[in-house]
C-alpha cells in the first residue's frame, strides 16, 4: 500500500479539487482519493510519501496520437526506413509517458509500428502509455490516404491503404485485425494541405455502403473505428456508419451536430487543432507565404472549429484532448500545448480542459472502464505536477515540473531526463564500485 500525502488533489471530475489531500494506492488500484481528514485508516505495513504540496492527477490520454510518427513534415510520414521509425517510436512512448500521458488512442500508424509497440508496452520491454494500437490509414483512390498523382509513381504503402468497394473494404480491415490493431483509421474526407484533386474536405471518400462494411467488421472483429471527418457531410456519414471517434469535426451544420448530440453517450469528438494551430501562427517557418491558399484555408478552417467546438460542449458532446503530434510542426513531447488551446480559444476553463484530457479520456479509451478519474477502484494512472494547472495551465508543457508519473500502480521518473537511464556522471562510477580503502 502506497499512501501519497500532503498534495493538492484534482480527481477528473471538474468540480471536484480538494487543496488539502490524500491518495491511497493498493496494487494497481485507488483505493481512496479525497481530503486529507477523509483518509481511512492505514494498515502497519503502508508506505507514507509526503507529496510537499504538489498537485496530484490523473494521468492524461492522448485521444489522437501518432506515435509512429516522427517529427517529419505533413507530407513526409512514408519518407523513412521502417527500422528508423520503429527505433524512434520506441523512444516517442518514454517521452509521452514521461510527459503526463499514460494512455493513448492510435489514430493510424506508419506500418505495423503501433501494434509491435503495443505488445511491447505491454510485456513490460518498453517503456510508455497505456496504448489502443492504431493501422495503417484506410481511404478509397484519391482520399488523402492515396496523396501522389500516378505519374509521380510514388507508393506510401507503409502509411496507406487504399480500397475501393466493399469487399476491398472489408479485406482492408481484416488485414488489420490480424496484425493486431486495436483501432481503424478511416479517411472519410480529404485535407487542404493535401494536392491533387478530390481530396479536400468536404469531398467523401467511400460510399455510404463502403464505410458501413468497415464499421461494421471492425467491430465484428472487437475493433474500434477512427475517422478522419472535417466538413459537416464527412461527420454526418462517419455517426451514421457507427464510427467511435471523430477527428476534427471542424465544419458542423445542425444536421451533424444533431447526429453528434443523438449519439453522444457512445461517440468522442477530438477536434486535434494543435498542428493547425501552430502552423496558422508559425506558417512561414514550413516555407509558406503569407496570404497562401493553405494559409487562408487553415485560418478559416481553424474559425469554424471554434464554432464547431463551442456548439458541441453546449449540447453535452465529450470533445477530447489530442492534437495530430507527431510532426514537424508539433513535434513529441509539445502533447500539453492542446490544453492551452483548449482553454485559450475554446473557452474551457483549466478545471474543463483538465476533466477533457482525464475524465472523457479515460472512458473514451476504456468505455465503461476504470480509467481516467481519481476515486476507488479505479486504476492507478496518475501524475504529480510541480505548479497547479488549475491556476496556470502551461506548467504541463515543461517537463520540469512533472517528476513523477504512475502508471498502473508503478511509479516513473526521469523519463525525460536523458534518452538513456544508464548514462552516468563521472562521479557515479566511484559509488558502484564501492568505497576504496
Amino acid at each position: 500500500m502506497i499512501v501519497i500525502d500532503n498534495i493538492a488533489l484534482f480527481t477528473g471530475h471538474a468540480d471536484q479539487y480538494y487543496p488539502a489531500g490524500s491518495v491511497v494506492i493498493e496494487g494497481n488500484l485507488i483505493r481512496f482519493a479525497g481530503p486529507r481528514e477523509a483518509r481511512p485508516e492505514l494498515s502497519p505495513d503502508a508506505t507514507v510519501v509526503d507529496g510537499k504540496g504538489a498537485f496530484l492527477m490523473p494521468g492524461m490520454v492522448e485521444s489522437h496520437a501518432h506515435l509512429s510518427y516522427t517529427n517529419n513534415g505533413p507530407l513526409e510520414l512514408d519518407k523513412s526506413p521502417v527500422e528508423e521509425v520503429m527505433i524512434k517510436t520506441i523512444n516517442n512512448a518514454r517521452i509521452m509517458l514521461g510527459s503526463g500521458f499514460t494512455a493513448a488512442i492510435g489514430f493510424g500508424s506508419v506500418h505495423r509500428v503501433d501494434a509491435f509497440l503495443k505488445a511491447g508496452i505491454d510485456r513490460g520491454d518498453i517503456v510508455g502509455p497505456r496504448l489502443l494500437a492504431g493501422g495503417r490509414d484506410i481511404g478509397s483512390t484519391g482520399s488523402n490516404a492515396d496523396l501522389h498523382p500516378d505519374y509521380a509513381q510514388l507508393k506510401i504503402d507503409g502509411l496507406g491503404m487504399i480500397t475501393d468497394g466493399p469487399w476491398e473494404v472489408r479485406k482492408a480491415v481484416r488485414t488489420l485485425s490480424k496484425n493486431g490493431v486495436d483501432v481503424v483509421k478511416v479517411m472519410v474526407d480529404g485535407e487542404l494541405l493535401s494536392g491533387g484533386g478530390g481530396i479536400k474536405p468536404g469531398v467523401l471518400g467511400f460510399t455510404d455502403e463502403e464505410l458501413e462494411v468497415l464499421v461494421s467488421e471492425a467491430h465484428h472483429r472487437g475493433m474500434r473505428v477512427a475517422s478522419h471527418a472535417r466538413s459537416a457531410a464527412a461527420v454526418k456519414q462517419a455517426v451514421r456508419a457507427g464510427v467511435d471517434f471523430i477527428g476534427h469535426a471542424n465544419y458542423l451544420d445542425d444536421e451533424a451536430l444533431a447526429l453528434l448530440e443523438q449519439h453522444k453517450d457512445r461517440i468522442f469528438v477530438g477536434p486535434a487543432v494543435a498542428w493547425e494551430m501552430t502552423f496558422v501562427e508559425h506558417f512561414r517557418q514550413f516555407g509558406f507565404e503569407e496570404g497562401g491558399p493553405e494559409h487562408q484555408g487553415y485560418a478559416a478552417e481553424l474559425e469554424a472549429t471554434k464554432d464547431s467546438v463551442k456548439r458541441m460542449r453546449e449540447a453535452g458532446i465529450r470533445v477530447l484532448i489530442g492534437g495530430d503530434y507527431g510532426l514537424n510542426i508539433t513535434p513529441h513531447g509539445s502533447y500539453a500545448k492542446e490544453l492551452e488551446y483548449f482553454t485559450r480559444d475554446f473557452g474551457f476553463s483549466p478545471a474543463e480542459a483538465l476533466q477533457a484530457a482525464t475524465k472523457h479520456g479515460g472512458e473514451a479509451f476504456m468505455p465503461g472502464g476504470n480509467l481516467g478519474t481519481l476515486e476507488p477502484g479505479q486504476l492507478a494512472d496518475m501524475v504529480i505536477v510541480n505548479g497547479n494547472p488549475l491556476e496556470d495551465i502551461t506548467v504541463l508543457q515543461n517537463p520540469d515540473n512533472i517528476p513523477v508519473v504512475i502508471k498502473d500502480g508503478q511509479i516513473y521518473a526521469g523519463l525525460l531526463r536523458s534518452q538513456s537511464p544508464y548514462l552516468l556522471l563521472a562521479d557515479d562510477i566511484g559509488e558502484l564500485l564501492g568505497a576504496s580503502g
